[in-house]
């Protein structure tokens, strides 16, 4: 999935910093930790994590990456109709196309002058997510089979958009890719023989209520949104009742005093004052709105701190952005509390 601050390239690092850092403390294996990933995103690190530690805590406020979680990180034990379900929704004789919200909001047929998807592709989104509510509503299908379908739709969704990216705007003419008929692909997932655990609230209540012994994090970097440069992907997941509002259809969203430039600090400060984990890791670059002393300077009144880097790629979305390098600077926090 496109993806702003992926870390599924950066998962590597996080891993092998994870279990050095583990070593040279001596702490306890990492096979028997409970790893939190309080910004959960893609879930690309909650999945790399998955078997590798007794249990994964995954946390994400935004309900399109609760969804993902739900499936990716929650899920569990192999789904037996998983092939038949995908096929019966790819079957337009069984599914055919319908003219709904995301048709009428996001796609030019429906009259509001927006494109995020072809009319093709907007209709069999709205057939397919409305049989996935039909279904739970009639208990044709339990939450596994729920959340690993509407998985399947958001990944399946995202790689027919007709963006740049992110879903802060559209394109004018349909790219080559959103021109493709949507095919639902299943979202596979491990299966695994511990219980893990998703949850969908604000970082700061929940750290309140949580433990462990790694707690990773991954903010927000600076004043993107992700309410409101993932807004279709929440409407899809959500598929209620709302007003899009202006050119790009944006749904009302909470803003995040992570993207604020004034308000982040005392952010990261409580989080990191109220965690009750042993070793905390951020991920951070080197164009966020906190400066790499200011991280450090709070870590370090919370315990023995440390910092390790990696170069990463830009994200495809800055390009326009007035920059010689099309790389930034990751860095990765520790923290021994």
């Amino acid at each position: 999935m496109n993806y702003i601050g992926s870390k599924y390239k950066l998962s590597l690092f996080l891993l092998q910093s994870i279990e050095s850092t583990l070593e040279k403390h001596r702490a306890k294996p990492l096979k028997k930790s409970i790893f939190c990933d309080m910004f959960a995103g893609s879930c690309a690190v909650g999945k790399l994590f998955k078997n590798r530690v007794k249990q994964v805590l995954s946390n994400d406020k935004e309900f399109y990456s609760f969804v993902l979680a739900k499936n990716y990180i929650q899920n569990t034990q192999t789904l037996q109709r998983a092939n038949e379900l995908i096929s019966m929704l790819n079957d337009e004789r069984q599914t055919p196309p319908l003219e709904s919200k995301i048709y009428k909001h996001y796609a030019l047929g429906g009259g509001e002058h927006r494109q995020y998807f072809s009319d093709e592709n907007a209709r069999k989104i709205d057939s397919i997510r409305t049989s996935i509510e039909t279904w739970k509503e009639k208990r044709h299908i339990d939450e596994q089979e729920y959340f690993f379908l509407l998985a399947s739709l958001l990944e399946s969704a995202d790689k027919v958009a007709n963006t740049a990216s992110v879903y802060g705007a559209f394109l004018k003419h349909l790219k080559k890719s959103a021109q493709k008929p949507l095919m639902l692909l299943p979202a596979s997932f491990e299966t695994s023989p511990n219980t893990h655990l998703v949850f969908k609230q604000d970082a700061n209540k929940l750290i309140t209520k949580i433990s462990g012994d790694i707690l990773y994090l991954d903010p927000p970097y600076n004043a993107r949104e992700y309410g409101a440069n993932y807004h279709l992907l929440n409407s899809i997941a959500l598929y209620d009742d709302f007003t899009p509002r202006g050119k790009t259809g944006l749904r009302e969203y909470e803003k995040s005093n992570w993207c604020k430039k004034a308000k982040v600090y005392e952010e990261l400060e409580y989080l990191i004052k109220n965690a009750n984990f042993k070793l905390i890791f951020l991920s951070y670059n080197d164009e966020g709105l906190l400066s790499l002393e200011q991280i450090q300077e709070l870590f370090s009144q919370y315990g023995k701190y440390n910092c390790k880097t990696t170069i990463h790629q830009r994200f495809k979305a800055d390009s326009k952005r007035v920059q010689k390098q099309d790389r930034t600077l990751e860095y990765l926090h520790i923290l021994r509390k």
